[in-house]
């Protein structure tokens, strides 16, 4: 399975990744919503994990961007963040995302919620 990473912390990136590879994904990266707009058009991952707070198109905009497009819209995005309000967490579901997770983020749970998004 292909996981599209949106994040521009290289350190949260780096765990994300080491904890998919681990469990035997393809893991493409972007380092801003504009720019993962951009590579889940192109490459149409199976999911993406999305931070919010980024410089330009933030993870809201870019998730709604996703889901609200034809080409995008199949694709599960899950928010993972460090904003843990009750309303960034409505807010991210009504961009469509599928879930929305705080960081830092176990291990055990991001594989969980990643199962439960391609399985629904």
């Amino acid at each position: 399975m292909r996981v599209l990473i949106v994040d521009d912390s290289p350190t949260e990136m780096f765990k994300l990744k080491s904890i998919l590879e681990k469990h035997g994904h393809d893991v493409i990266e972007a380092t801003d919503g504009a720019d993962g707009v951009n590579v889940a058009q192109k490459e149409l991952p199976d999911l993406v994990l999305m931070d919010v707070v980024m410089p330009g198109l933030n993870g809201f905009q870019a998730t709604r961007q996703l889901t609200k497009n034809d080409q995008t819209a199949h694709i599960p995005v899950i928010m993972v963040t460090t904003k843990d309000q009750e309303t960034d967490r409505v807010w991210g579901k009504r961009q469509g995302a599928k879930d929305y997770l705080i960081k830092p983020v176990e291990e055990s749970i991001l594989i969980s919620t990643i199962e439960n998004a391609l399985s629904s």
